[in-house]
């Protein structure tokens, strides 16, 4: 079967190739915008759903065949997959304007007759040409190039995201072993050998520069050079703050998914969690769903099972070891008890409960 894999790797334009760019961004930005526009007047006006394309408006519009009409299409694209999302589940929400001040820009081009291409520390790019790029990942041969995603990040850095399509034998590989993974606020996990990562709070530990860098954005006026000096300083920092913990989330990723031939975790929505009780920064700097994101990858990849439990079922509540659920529990007791004489950390019983899950969906017996 066919699978696909991204490479994000940054890269360096000179200084026509950004404007290049930065123009690009803002014809996508134009198109997108223009053609939700068109759409929603004639919804409005005639009842029924209207199909444009960019190519409508390259007329009136003679900038816009200054960039890759690829990019333009895409935007097209993006548009529709709004669309059918919205339709299919009204609580995403409908497609909005997109904004010339948001801090991150990106647009997408297809690979069409090799014209995207890695050669000699440089990606050929449609309109751009030749752009040094910084490899650090090899990529096999038998990958098909598809896409390439162009983006500027905040602080003024560009990278380019290369989408590979690629044949797959996925044969299934017995399981031998099993672990389950409880989420935990201050170490990310407690697996259910009661194994836990020593988690660097990246975040919190970055907080005070971070407040004194804030202040002195503060104090300063307002769109002066100045100003946006000081923006890209934060915006560094915050990004550095990301790859930190990005890669430690990969590290133990691979490190999980190299071991186990099955990783069950609990199917937790912490965008809730963070609003509802008040764990903001906490789960944000935890990074939680990212590492689940990265776990799932890497154990498909390698032909193994990732399995979610249902969000309702009473980890901590159950005691791991006769069963018997307590009604009820409060989070300020850390360490489970029962009657018939457990007592365990509430996150380790937790995490063995997922586990015993696990094995009863898989129909295990003696994993």
């Amino acid at each position: 079967m066919k699978a696909n894999k991204a490479y994000k790797f940054r890269i360096y334009p000179n200084q026509s190739q950004q404007e290049l760019i930065a123009k690009t961004f803002g014809c996508v930005r134009f198109v997108y915008n223009k053609m939700l526009y068109e759409k929603i007047t004639h919804y409005k006006e005639h009842g029924e759903s209207l199909k444009v394309t960019p190519a409508k408006y390259k007329a009136d519009f003679e900038f816009l065949k200054e960039v890759d009409s690829l990019a333009l299409a895409n935007a097209q694209l993006n548009l529709d997959v709004a669309y059918k999302n919205f339709f299919r589940n009204k609580s995403i929400g409908f497609p909005k304007f997109k904004s010339k001040k948001t801090d991150r820009k990106s647009y997408t081009t297809n690979c069409v007759n090799n014209n995207i291409r890695i050669e000699d520390k440089h990606i050929a790019l449609p309109k751009l040409g030749k752009v040094r790029i910084k490899q650090h990942r090899y990529i096999p041969s038998y990958y098909k190039l598809k896409s390439a995603t162009i983006s500027q990040t905040s602080s003024g850095r560009y990278f380019v995201a290369i989408l590979y399509e690629y044949e797959v034998d996925i044969q299934p590989k017995p399981i031998n072993s099993v672990i389950g993974l409880d989420f935990s606020m201050s170490e990310l996990y407690i697996d259910s050998n009661g194994n836990k990562p020593e988690y660097p709070r990246y975040y919190r530990r970055a907080l005070d520069k971070l407040t004194r860098m804030q202040r002195t954005l503060s104090k300063m006026s307002k769109f002066s050079n100045n100003y946006y000096k000081q923006k890209r300083r934060i915006a560094r920092l915050h990004e550095y703050i990301a790859n930190q913990r990005k890669d430690f989330l990969h590290k133990q990723s691979r490190q999980i998914a190299n071991a186990y031939d099955c990783v069950a975790v609990e199917d937790l929505n912490m965008k809730t969690m963070s609003q509802a009780l008040n764990f903001g920064k906490s789960v944000s700097d935890n990074g939680w769903g990212m590492f689940v994101s990265f776990l799932a990858y890497k154990l498909y990849e390698q032909c193994k099972q990732f399995l979610k439990i249902d969000k309702w079922f009473p980890s901590s509540k159950t005691c791991s070891k006769c069963g018997n659920v307590r009604q009820e529990l409060s989070l300020s007791e850390r360490v489970y008890t029962c009657d018939c004489g457990n007592v365990l950390d509430r996150d380790v019983n937790a995490a063995i409960n997922i586990r015993h899950e696990a094995v009863k969906v898989l129909g295990l017996r003696n994993a």
